[in-house]
């Protein structure tokens, strides 16, 4: 049994169809991703499977039916969402964020232990957890929105475009952190434009084309696939 099922997802905003009834599938431990030019579904795929916009389909996380659950329902599941955009509280201390991304946990020596890990994973983090985040560089806010995210401790972590707006350096190393979080056995679902970064780190990947998946598979047979070269990788 996978551990996300999707069949006939649907997302539609006032009348709008965003996605048009894709079928996907994570497994226990894999790095999938979505790749896909902007505006082709991604993000809002990611908003169905955590209950924040879908309007049809069938959504199965470990076997338990997620749609038309609330979306906090969802979290405490065992699904964590790094938004577009980062979405980490401004005002703030990175030290707050982290608290808050723990928000549904109980067990204070498990968070202290995952404050310590994560802090662990992005030492920029630890040097800066005093500072209020909204004054952060663009790349240590996405940090710290990774960061927040597994402090939930979740089950299946969900990434959407987390290279947007970095400089090609923090690029590299967001890159390099999420295929750390990967080893580590942290299920992830990746959305993401840069289709070169997203497929050397995932091992299976679906290709979004106007609300629909056009084309899936292993993701080094996708980065040989010469229409796929040829619309997202830039050859």
């Amino acid at each position: 049994m996978s551990l996300l099922q999707i069949k006939g997802l649907k997302v539609a905003y006032g009348g709008i169809q965003a996605v048009r009834g894709i079928d996907l599938h994570v497994e226990e431990g894999e790095l999938v991703t979505l790749i896909g030019a902007n505006g082709a579904g991604k993000s809002s795929a990611l908003k169905g499977i955590m209950g924040l916009a879908a309007d049809g389909g069938d959504i199965r996380f470990a076997g338990e039916r997620l749609h038309h659950q609330p979306t906090h329902a969802i979290a405490a599941r065992g699904l964590a969402l790094v938004p577009e955009g980062r979405g980490i509280f401004g005002r703030l201390t990175v030290l707050e964020n982290l608290d808050m991304g723990a928000y549904l946990r109980r067990d204070k020596a498990g968070i202290q232990a995952d404050l310590e890990r994560v802090l662990g994973i992005f030492p920029r983090l630890a040097e800066r957890s005093s500072q209020l985040a909204g004054t952060l560089s663009g790349g240590e806010q996405q940090m710290l929105a990774i960061a927040r995210a597994l402090m939930a401790r979740p089950r299946l972590l969900l990434l959407d475009e987390p290279s947007m707006g970095l400089a090609p350096l923090m690029v590299q190393k967001i890159y390099e952190t999420i295929a750390a979080i990967a080893r580590e056995g942290v299920t992830l679902l990746l959305v993401e434009q840069n289709a070169n970064l997203a497929l050397q780190v995932s091992q299976r990947a679906y290709v979004l084309e106007s609300g629909s998946i056009t084309l899936e598979g292993p993701s080094a047979e996708l980065a040989a696939n010469s229409q796929v070269r040829a619309a997202y990788i830039g050859e």
